[in-house]
């Protein structure tokens, strides 16, 4: 056995005849522990939270989306949307046109999107499955709103006798007067709910409507959302996507389409990341001033081994060692403890954002190797500093 590694090991078991080093000891294991076990926890509780917050766009967001490369329509002819059908690996796509109009019922108004979808949508996006109720019925006289609309409003589901009225700028009319704008008159058969601002935005109706309330031809559209069968396949039937529809659009995978909110997490889970690192880092002085205190209480072993032969390289290595050992275990014991706090929080959602929703937490891997290397790194130069302190002139007798 390497002989550094057996004395260090035996001084981390070993209790000090000074009851202080003990104590000094014992505070320094447990700062490391609760330190490394609080960056797991904040990283996991991030996780969760980025996870959470991405759902909500989810809905709205396919796995690719071909928007205009310029202006806010394009047009999709026939035959391309017979090359679309026979891309390998492209499950399903879907037309939808969209465009800011004001919504009025009785006196109350409200500015939002209509957007037109067709029979596809549906199948490509899952905003039907967050109706809060009523049903997913829509045809040329019918639509959903979000509940953030129907508040607003004051809108109920199957009201014919007082429909919801849309109104839309006729396109290329100057200035606004009553003759520039259309109308549309649809009744709600449901509601959804997903995130407030996102049910304050939108009006669900048929395609083949939006298209005329905005005059616009049978094949223009503002996009095409696409699902694709195997997420790994995505660069791949992006490109052939790409050629069939070629440089009229520009086309984003749900990442790039929610850029903003990408970087906005990651840049906070960094920030917060390096907060945590930078308190630990405080922290682990206490373990530089723990093996300063044991070099000193063992002042006499170390003349002996000295004499004895050791070299001062290898006394040196003995206490490094020693609080790599201090600090690797401290952090494995945290990443134990932290980690059952995140199951049973997955388990059972004792702590909750509100009554019916648990606080969103997410066990990942990654963040057991980034706070373990943290943790290590840390204590590998802390010990390093602390062994540094041993010199020549201390041990000779």
């Amino acid at each position: 056995m390497n002989f550094p590694f057996y004395i260090a090991k035996r001084y981390v078991r070993s209790k000090s005849s000074q009851n202080a080093v003990n104590v000094i000891n014992f505070i320094t294991f447990l700062v490391t522990v609760i330190g490394s076990a609080a960056l797991f926890v904040v990283l996991s509780g991030f996780a969760g939270l980025k996870t959470f917050s991405l759902s909500f766009s989810n809905t709205f967001d396919p796995d690719l989306k071909a928007l205009p490369a310029s202006g806010k329509f394009f047009s999709i002819s026939p035959d391309q949307e017979k090359q679309l059908a026979n891309i390998e690996g492209l499950a399903f796509y879907s037309k939808e046109l969209e465009e800011k109009v004001y919504l009025k019922h009785r006196e109350k108004g409200h500015i939002a999107f209509i957007k037109g979808i067709d029979s596809n949508y549906t199948n490509v996006m899952g905003i039907d499955s967050m109706l809060l109720y009523g049903t997913w019925r829509i045809n040329s006289q019918e639509a959903v709103a979000g509940i953030g609309v129907t508040n607003i409003l004051g809108l109920t589901i199957n009201q014919y006798r007082n429909p919801l009225v849309v109104l839309a700028l006729k396109p290329g009319k100057g200035s606004l007067t009553q003759k520039s704008l259309k109308t549309k008159s649809l009744v709600l058969t449901g509601v959804y709910s997903v995130e407030e601002n996102l049910d304050k935005k939108y009006v669900f109706t048929q395609l083949s409507e939006v298209q005329h309330l905005l005059e616009k031809k049978t094949n223009e559209v503002s996009g095409v959302n696409f699902k694709v069968k195997d997420k790994e396949r995505i660069p791949d039937v992006k490109r052939k996507i790409a050629t069939v529809l070629g440089n009229a659009v520009i086309l984003k995978n749900r990442q790039e389409l929610n850029s903003t909110l990408h970087r906005m997490l990651n840049t906070e889970n960094l920030a917060t990341y390096l907060v945590f690192t930078l308190v630990l880092i405080i922290a682990l002085f206490n373990v530089v001033g723990a093996i300063i205190m044991m070099i000193l209480d063992k002042l006499q072993n170390l003349k002996t081994l000295y004499s004895l032969g050791t070299t001062l390289k290898e006394l040196r290595r003995i206490y490094f060692v020693q609080g790599v050992l201090v600090t690797g275990l401290g952090g494995l014991m945290g990443i134990g403890l932290a980690s059952l706090l995140i199951w049973s929080q997955i388990a059972f959602g004792w702590l909750k954002i509100i009554p019916s929703l648990p606080y969103p937490v997410e066990y990942q891997f990654i963040n057991v190797l980034i706070v373990f290397g943290t943790i290590f790194i840390l204590g590998v130069i802390a010990s390093k500093i602390a062994s540094s302190r041993i010199t020549k002139k201390m041990i000779s007798i």
